[in-house]
């Protein structure tokens, strides 16, 4: 369960208050869900405090992660005070998975943001360590340290693979699985968005292009065949995208984001929902050729 949209936001906005928050966290407790990600970024530390306190007695039944922003000063000190504040906030005294949240200019001294992560693992106040939003570039520059973080957190979704490839090749050499977010980009996977979800920064900053032709069609191509094969199911097209991602290779697990109590239920359901080697071709395949028909139209890779 992804915390990012359960606090005040940039990219998400101030549309959850903290009662509504303890809901869905309540909920995904509920539905089976045993891992939750958040973040200091996310509304300055108010998504840690709100996930430690809709937890309560619970907070150690589960796993938590967290990550420390990059701007961070490339000290222990600094790291393992960071840490702290987060520990707080969460009212806990660890994390099972701690993650910087960008690659920075720190990448330039690896070895020293390698050994600073190494130390906060040593603490027991990080049970283990790892990455995330790490491209090809910024895994070379780990060398042989890389094996020693366990994840790297990355978008990944039927209309966005950019960390394939060299990526993931780096990262399965060495034993570092992806954990997915966006898994339903952004809810373009989930159901037909309007113009009135554009107005959501987490999907203009990344995803406005979508909302346009030619690759509005595209999309919709994806999102029917989903559909199609979830009538074939009976499963709702959320749940065939996300069991299409934790199908794929060097993927531990996806994060859900939501903060509907009802579309928590409705995701929690892919856990157990099997597709066909026949849906996941048809899928992957689909997943080409859209690929194929708007690399010429995106200007950047969507992560």
């Amino acid at each position: 369960m992804g915390c990012w949209q359960l606090a005040p936001s940039i990219g998400w906005g101030d549309k959850c208050s903290a009662t509504e928050a303890e809901t869905v966290i309540k909920t995904a407790v509920d539905c089976g869900i045993t891992a939750f990600d958040t973040a200091e970024g996310y509304g300055d530390g108010e998504s840690e405090r709100r996930l430690g306190r809709a937890l309560g007695n619970k907070r150690d039944d589960v796993i938590i992660v967290s990550k420390i922003w990059p701007d961070a000063e490339l000290t222990l000190e600094a790291y393992q005070k960071r840490l702290d504040e987060t520990l707080l906030r969460l009212n806990r005294d660890y994390v099972d998975l701690y993650l910087i949240h960008w690659p920075s200019d720190f990448m330039q001294n690896a070895s020293l943001f390698c050994d600073i992560m190494f130390a906060l693992k040593e603490s027991k106040k990080a049970l283990t360590v790892g990455l995330s939003n790490f491209h090809e570039q910024d895994l070379e520059l780990l060398g042989d340290q890389l094996a020693d973080f366990s994840i790297n957190q990355v978008p990944y979704n039927l209309l966005c693979r950019f960390y394939e490839g060299r990526t993931r090749e780096l990262c399965h050499q060495s034993g570092v699985t992806y954990m997915a977010y966006a898994p339903l980009a952004r809810g373009f996977l989930a159901r037909k968005l309007t113009e009135t979800d554009r107005q959501v920064a987490a999907r203009t900053n990344r995803y406005d292009s979508f909302f346009d032709e030619p690759i509005k069609s595209e999309v919709a191509k994806v999102y029917d065949l989903l559909a199609s094969i979830g009538q074939d199911l009976g499963r709702h097209p959320s749940e065939i995208a996300l069991a299409w991602v934790i199908a794929q290779e060097n993927i531990q697990t996806t994060i859900i984001g939501s903060r509907k109590p009802e579309q928590v239920k409705e995701c929690a359901k892919a856990g157990d929902c099997e597709l066909t080697a026949e849906m996941l071709q048809a899928l992957t395949a689909a997943s080409d050729r859209f690929v194929a028909n708007t690399e010429r139209v995106l200007q950047s890779p969507i992560d």
